[in-house]
């Protein structure tokens, strides 16, 4: 039922090689008037008796496409376009294939849209990133979706909250006349509770707003005094006469309403509502100067845009297009503006999703690109009406996921975008191609990547956990940051590493301890930084030949000393040579406690130390 706000007034048969006929007259004039689930049936019995072509199958595939049945709508395109369509049937056809996991198939459908306009920006979005899938499903999680109970067994969409109470759209009302979209009853706005354990009440309608029509979705503005809502435009008198099918057709339209006491009063249409165009699903900013909504006026890049218009009381000016970072040929539709003033929430169906409609947001002060959400907000399905709520710092989502279009919470996964800037200590210069990998509190290594043009590298990390951040790059001295915990919802490190300087004597390169596990003769991550410096050394001068010797303290026997010493002197050679460095160059050999640095037989821990070393000759 969402379509009636999305798509409402907006289907138009396409041009095809067949057309309407007598044989099809009954169905088309259901088409017309929006019965599709009639149209359906009357379209079926013209392919069961024989008279079946490419305007009966496009037309059958619509209906099932207007109604979401994504099995059926896909057989039926897949039949209509064995004969030539129009480049708008590939591109749903592609999207009913999507919405049933097809992905490889909806491809095909989407090249054969791209080369009939290859200008449509949806076309041009596909040509540039055609395997754009992986990279959506590779998203991090940052929302847990679970469904509301406030749900029915029918269409329940446009949740919004305010204070405490839920503001939905529903079609359970089974008083009301059923409409002959997909043969359920008119929408109503209803309110729903929630308590302090964060249950909800059972729903009621809000009788003051609601009407003989179809009415909602609602926004309130931040004092709880202002209501705007969609509604149809009956409700003031305008609508058009199709004499043709005996049909009064109406628009999507808005309007305003102020609280008094417990009703909503003095409602009123918004000045720029029209009997040509469809206006729908508002949202207003926080700051109360901006109205946010969905309509196919004129000026829309496609069938259905986002819009928003300047509020000053009871004045309005002029509509403005939100523009191609957020509308497409396709469709737009169910703003929402987050209480920053800035973030906008959206559906489409014509940017790339994973379904039919995905959830997208975008930072309108920033101009940047809009993103797809990911899983679990968005599915294969249609997804839209995303809208938050920050003091409960709680999501509600609509979906039609389970078969039918129901609420969901949207609760987020507390998160931290961590920033790694990696530069040099000595000269702040940027650092690309370095080397960055993050840690949890136990040193497992989570990710590892290359830092870009900026020397930036980004890491999603969960609130209150400590990690650590090693940094390294040829030429540098690798360096472990800690990053200190967190709530978020961003962290900066600065990981500034420090050019390599070695010493260098005529007989040997000195470095810091080679530090190991105790009684382990794995090279470990401090070990690795240090190594490095030698395999620098080792590359800027390559007829340089060296010789490791490793040393034990005099703790332990002797033979197991010589032998642990042995298996860190080959590590060492082996890690060297793992660098790129020829083996021929590298040798090395465990001495043990037989060539102590400090002579002593109560040894302290610092002497101790200082025998437990490493030491790289130059052979020459």
């Amino acid at each position: 039922m969402k379509n009636l706000y999305i798509a409402l007034s907006f289907v138009a048969i396409s041009a095809s090689v067949f057309a309407q006929n007598k044989d099809t007259k009954a169905a088309d004039k259901l088409f017309s008037r929006y019965e599709y689930v009639s149209a359906a049936k009357e379209y079926q019995k013209l392919v069961d008796n024989g008279k079946g072509d490419g305007y009966v199958y496009k037309q059958l595939a619509d209906t099932y496409y207007n109604m979401f049945n994504t099995t059926e709508a896909s057989t039926w395109y897949a039949k209509a376009t064995e004969s030539s369509q129009d480049a708008e049937t590939y591109f749903r056809y592609a999207q009913m294939l999507k919405a049933n996991g097809k992905y490889e198939e909806a491809n095909k459908q989407m090249n054969k849209f791209a080369s009939m306009v290859p200008n449509d920006l949806r076309a041009k979005a596909f040509k540039e990133n055609p395997n754009y899938v992986p990279k959506i499903l590779g998203k991090g999680v940052s929302y847990t979706v679970n469904s509301l109970p406030v749900s029915s067994d029918k269409s329940d969409f446009g949740a919004v909250m305010y204070d405490n109470t839920l503001y939905f759209t529903s079609a359970r009302n089974g008083a009301r006349k059923n409409y002959g979209w997909n043969d359920e009853p008119f929408l109503d706005v209803y309110t729903s509770t929630m308590g302090d354990s964060g249950t909800f009440s059972e729903a009621s309608t809000l009788t003051s707003v609601n009407s003989k029509f179809h009415d909602g979705p609602v926004t309130i503005s931040t004092d709880g005094n202002t209501m705007y809502f969609s509604s149809d435009s009956f409700r003031e008198g305008l609508f058009e006469k199709d004499k043709v099918n005996k049909l009064k057709l109406g628009k999507n339209n808005l309007y305003v309403a102020t609280k008094s006491g417990d009703t909503w009063t003095n409602i009123k249409p918004l000045p720029f509502n029209s009997k040509d165009y469809s206006l729908s699903n508002p949202s207003l900013s926080r700051d109360g100067k901006t109205l946010y909504f969905s309509s196919n006026m004129p000026g829309s890049l496609g069938g259905v845009d986002i819009w928003k218009v300047s509020v000053n009381g009871d004045s309005y000016g002029a509509p403005e297009n939100l523009g191609n970072k957020v509308n497409t040929e396709g469709n737009e539709s169910f703003p929402f503006i987050a209480d920053d003033n800035s973030t906008l929430y959206f559906a489409s169906s014509g940017k790339q999703g994973l379904g039919g409609y995905d959830v997208y947001q975008i930072d309108l002060a920033k101009g940047s690109e809009a993103v797809n959400m990911g899983k679990p907000v968005n599915t294969e399905k249609d997804d839209f009406a995303f809208t938050f709520n920050k003091a409960k710092n709680l999501g509600f989502l609509s979906s039609n996921r389970n078969g039918n279009d129901d609420i969901f919470s949207a609760t987020p996964i507390c998160g931290v975008d961590l920033l790694v800037v990696v530069t040099n200590a000595k000269t702040g210069e940027i650092l690309s191609n370095a080397k960055v990998a993050i840690l949890d509190d136990k040193k497992n290594v989570i990710a590892t990547e290359t830092s870009n043009d900026k020397g930036e590298v980004n890491f999603r990390v969960e609130c209150d956990k400590p990690y650590s951040i090693q940094a390294s790059k040829d030429g540098f001295e690798g360096n472990v940051f800690p990053v200190a915990k967190s709530k978020g919802p961003t962290a900066k490190i600065d990981a500034a590493l420090q050019p390599i300087d070695v010493i260098v004597t005529p007989t040997e390169i000195i470095l810091k301890p080679i530090y190991f596990e105790f009684d382990k003769s794995n090279i470990t991550q401090e070990g690795a930084f240090e190594l490095d410096k030698l395999v620098q050394v080792m590359k800027n001068n390559d007829k340089l030949v060296i010789y490791a010797k490793s040393h034990t303290d005099r703790r332990g026997s002797d033979n197991y000393n010589m032998s642990l010493s042995e298996r860190r002197a080959q590590a060492t050679v082996q890690y060297v040579i793992s660098k790129g460095i020829p083996a021929e160059r590298i040798s090395g050999k465990g001495f043990g406690e037989s060539e102590p640095k400090v002579a002593c037989d109560k040894c302290t821990e610092e002497e101790h130390s200082q025998n437990r070393r490493s030491e790289f000759l130059i052979v020459k």
